[in-house]
């Protein structure tokens, strides 16, 4: 390419429009394709600094931009620095009523870009299009309905090892157990007892250590044991457990005998799982003695024996066999409860392996996997894992209890090679001292998959150079499933992404009245697959159109097509008559030294009608204060969005996968009697 590179485009909008897209970098990845994040790192208008990830051509680069020129509604020049990405000037000059033409002269550095003139042209233009589009309203076309092709899904199996040849008798027996019982769990651990019955299938810490016959068998002596109790038909049995290898016995068991399962949250408080048992029609409560004194107001309907004993019970019961149900039951899953009651939604049967596919597609999971699920595995998170396992045929490494050390140790003693986890844990371990992180081998590592919360891009790029490019980020939910996965490539350029659809799965960002939106305009994320639950069970659902399912955040596309997630739909304010998403502020929050943890709020203000409030856990000897906090975020967010508190606490309050509960946040404040709350 040329040093030099010139030439015009013209837009049908207004200078000022235009103007507002052109002096906005951080804008850009919504626009121009292969920009994944422009991160402002200081200043505004003239002598701002950028951080610019991109791949253009095939490669990952970062840069740093800063303006040397910013004249409103004429002018605006970016310039490297060091000069390793060029310089490029915008000039808007008027081309008629309502129009613009945009002149652009760019100055490649010393072996610089590999694109010709042309291919920099047409890239320009593309995004210079694209901003024309969402300066018109123009939508975006709705993607087509693509289900999982039969070639596709095959391809897939194989690529995970699960559809390589074996001794024709162990897959005769695999093929005839899930054509007999399905793609349940206790279908896909019957198969896996056929398939390879000397395989260890689960290792917790209390150092059980199960093979996947011995599982089939003993679920199906606690199954005898449950029938006996009066579970069945429309009696459900409830569970609330750790991690550890009952709560997969009990879910084989519930699983031959077709009973549904409510999977309760070991962070609820008495009345809570009361009430829940009481709704649910729960005749047997499996529960761990932890947990006994949340137990003392059952109703009398309802039976519990302590997951200690079951051990005792199953070894004295007899063999027996099941036949699959005629029906197969169902998990009911709480949700998490962080704006809100939980309330219990339903999992659909799986009709195949889709669920396991829609992540295979995306994640280079194996047969044969070591798998460390951290995640609880009550929770929506951890049973996927549970889930993808079962075809994996992968031995379950199991923890009652997250400690990032004790993580660790399980990876090395047990050469963990893939980890399901959520952020607040990859966090834990990131913040562990490195002479700590260094004493122990985690080179068996090649997957960490997080999921269940928002992902920070500080934390992202952090345990990569860590841990290595291990990471991936999945984004879906008790209601929709499996909406998106970003790879580790993905994050390397836009470490805030939240990826593409696996397959399977479409997504769409519409607008209030369910219509499309133009590319990069944030709106409500709708995702369409085969696995969308199938309601709450207080007979609530969640809105559908265009066939898609609203998940409840808003976000957007970029120029790529990955998705971003602004936020949950009740985060977002209007101050001062700006909508206004905490999200953008806990990301610059969490790239200031000395802050451990962060979470932002909005508040009722009398003057801007919200405003927010950010919460901080700073690092023991830190010297952080209110007006050092403030002044790093003035040259990072928006003026409306800037915090008008910012509060240091010790610690966030979380539910038990690790999400911020806002609500108690907000309700501490008002019980505080916080004047500043109101």
């Amino acid at each position: 390419m040329p040093d030099c590179v010139t030439f015009e485009e013209d837009l049908g909008h207004p200078r000022t429009d235009v103007w507002k897209m052109i002096a906005a970098p951080e804008l850009y990845p919504r626009f121009f394709r292969g920009v994944g994040a422009c991160d402002r790192l200081s200043g505004s208008g003239r002598g701002a600094r950028y951080r610019l990830r991109a791949n253009i051509c095939g490669e990952a680069v970062e840069h740093e931009l800063r303006v040397l020129l910013s004249r409103r509604d004429e002018q605006f020049v970016l310039d490297s620095d060091p000069d390793t990405a060029g310089c490029i000037s915008v000039q808007l000059v008027d081309a008629g009523p309502g129009r613009t033409t945009v002149k652009c002269i760019f100055f490649r550095p010393a072996g610089g870009s590999r694109l010709t003139a042309n291919e920099f042209r047409h890239w320009v233009r593309d995004g210079l299009a694209r901003m024309g589009r969402y300066l018109a309203g123009d939508p975006e076309p709705l993607p087509a309905a693509r289900p999982a092709g039969a070639l596709q899904v095959a391809n897939t199996l194989v690529q995970a090892g699960i559809l390589l040849p074996s001794r024709p008798d162990k897959v005769i027996r695999q093929m005839r157990a899930l054509a007999r019982w399905g793609a349940t769990l206790a279908g896909g651990y019957t198969a896996a007892a056929a398939r390879e019955p000397k395989g260890v299938a689960v290792i917790d810490e209390d150092g059980e250590e199960r093979t996947f016959a011995e599982l089939s068998r003993r679920a199906d002596r606690l199954a005898s044991v449950l029938e006996k109790m009066g579970v069945g038909d429309e009696r459900k049995v409830a569970l609330l457990a750790r991690n550890h290898a009952a709560f997969v016995h009990v879910l084989l068991a519930c699983g031959k005998l077709g009973v549904d399962v409510l999977l309760l949250n070991t962070g609820l408080a008495e009345p809570q799982v009361t009430d829940a048992v009481r709704r649910q029609g729960v005749r047997v409560l499996i529960a761990d003695d932890e947990f006994t004194p949340l137990l003392v107001n059952l109703p009398e309907s309802a039976a519990w024996l302590s997951s200690g004993t079951l051990d005792a019970l199953i070894d004295q019961a007899e063999d027996a066999t099941f036949e699959p149900p005629e029906k197969p039951g169902r998990l009911v899953v709480l949700t998490s409860g962080t704006t809100g009651t939980p309330k219990g939604a339903r999992r659909p049967t799986p009709k195949g392996l889709g669920a396991a596919v829609a992540l295979l597609s995306r994640i280079p999971l194996r047969v044969g996997e070591r798998m460390l699920i951290s995640t609880p595995l009550f929770h929506t998170w951890g049973l996927s894992a549970l889930q993808v396992g079962m075809p994996l045929r992968a031995c379950l490494v199991l923890q009652r209890r997250f400690d990032a050390e004790e993580c660790l140790r399980a990876i090395e003693e047990h050469r963990v090679t893939t980890m399901f986890a959520v952020p607040v844990m990859l966090q834990r371990m990131l913040a562990l001292p490195p002479e700590v992180r260094e004493e122990y081998d985690t080179s068996s590592l090649r997957i960490v998959v997080s999921s269940g919360s928002a992902l920070p891009a500080a934390l992202v790029t952090g345990f990569m150079d860590a841990f290595g490019d291990v990471l991936y980020n999945f984004y879906g939910s008790t209601e929709v499933s499996a909406a998106a996965v970003a790879t580790p490539e993905d994050l390397r350029t836009a470490p805030a992404t939240a990826g593409y659809p696996p397959l399977g799965s479409r997504l769409a960002v519409l607008g209030p009245s369910g219509e499309p939106l133009p590319p990069g305009e944030i709106g409500w994320i709708y995702v369409g697959n085969d696995l969308l639950f199938d309601g709450y069970t207080d007979g609530s659902r969640r809105e559908i159109r265009h066939g898609l399912m609203d998940t409840g955040d808003r976000g957007y596309l970029d120029a790529d097509g990955r998705l971003f997630v602004s936020g949950r739909n009740d985060d977002m304010i209007v101050s001062g008559g700006e909508n206004v998403f905490p999200r953008p502020v806990e990301e610059a929050l969490a790239t200031l030294p000395g802050v451990l943890d962060a979470a932002v709020i909005g508040v009722p203000d009398d003057e801007y009608g919200q405003r927010l409030v950010a919460f901080v856990v700073a690092h023991p000897a830190a010297r952080l204060d209110e007006d050092v906090v403030r002044d790093y975020l003035r040259h990072r967010v928006a003026r409306f969005a800037m915090p008008r508190e910012v509060i240091f606490i010790d610690e966030l309050p979380r539910t038990q996968t690790g999400k911020v509960l806002k609500r108690v946040l907000f309700e501490d404040g008002w019980l505080a009697g916080n004047s500043r709350f109101g």
